[in-house]
């Protein structure tokens, strides 16, 4: 039966430069003090390592140590646990976002738009394909980071999915762009939006601000927080979502076009 409800929590953390036994540790941490009901948890992209071109040398495959822990803290905290991984699967590597569930069962995204600004066309495999994962009849669409400036990636054609989920890690330079993209995101495909990014700063001299946010289907701002380490859970309403879309029918009145 589906909930009325989604309970979304949001990790915004520091993360050590591919240093993957302390993010983990620290992570375990983070998870171990969240309150109160919790259905989806999201990390950061890349966050056992920070956005590294690395994955020759740091990647794992799938049942690796890191989809080890995933799969050990989804069980341990009762949640799907998600974010994304550097990983290895028949000789290409993947900037890959992993949807685990508590009973170890996996989905996953892999990034399809590659940032080559910084090089990680030369090291990763691009996704082909859109995944678009359910929870207590919620819908949520996968996404990591640079896809945000593709809007007809996210096109919410049909009314296809309910939540645009993305992962980043995404510099405090370009911050008023994360942040005015999230909202048109939502603005444009009727839906709840929310971005977890990272704070710090990366051994490439890039800082980060974190701005995590979560948007409403009216564009609206839920929560958002700058500069420090946050833990927060946002509360998304179905009916709110519904009403939204009844009372104000945009997406019917969209262009029609296949997503391949």
């Amino acid at each position: 039966m589906a909930s009325s409800q989604l309970h979304l929590s949001l990790i915004q953390s520091n993360i050590v430069w591919e240093d993957k036994t302390t993010n983990l540790n620290h992570y375990a941490s983070l998870l171990s003090a969240l309150q109160g009901p919790r259905h989806v948890v999201a990390l950061p992209e890349m966050f056992s390592t920070g956005f590294s071109m690395a994955p020759e040398t740091l990647a794992e495959t799938m049942d690796g140590p890191a989809i080890a822990w995933m799969r050990h803290m989804a069980r341990t905290h009762r949640c799907i646990l998600t974010g994304s991984l550097m990983i290895e699967e028949n000789g290409h590597y993947y900037n890959r976002m992993l949807w685990v569930q508590p009973d170890g069962q996996i989905a996953h995204y892999d990034k399809r738009h590659l940032f080559a600004y910084a090089g990680e066309d030369q090291h990763y495999t691009a996704g082909q394909s859109r995944t678009i994962v359910q929870v207590n009849g919620w819908r949520i669409a996968l996404m990591v980071c640079y896809d945000l400036r593709f809007p007809v990636w996210a096109r919410n054609v049909g009314g296809e999915y309910d939540v645009l989920l993305y992962v980043a890690n995404w510099p405090q330079q370009r911050n008023v762009a994360w942040k005015t993209l999230l909202q048109a995101r939502a603005i444009e495909n009727q839906c709840y939006v929310a971005g977890v990014n990272r704070v710090g700063a990366d051994a490439k001299g890039n800082n980060y601000s974190g701005d995590s946010s979560v948007f409403g289907p009216m564009g609206d701002q839920i929560w958002q927080c700058t500069g420090t380490e946050a833990v927060h859970t946002a509360t998304l309403d179905k009916e709110h979502l519904q009403q939204v879309r009844t009372s104000l029918p945009f997406l019917k009145d969209a262009d029609r076009f296949l997503l391949l």
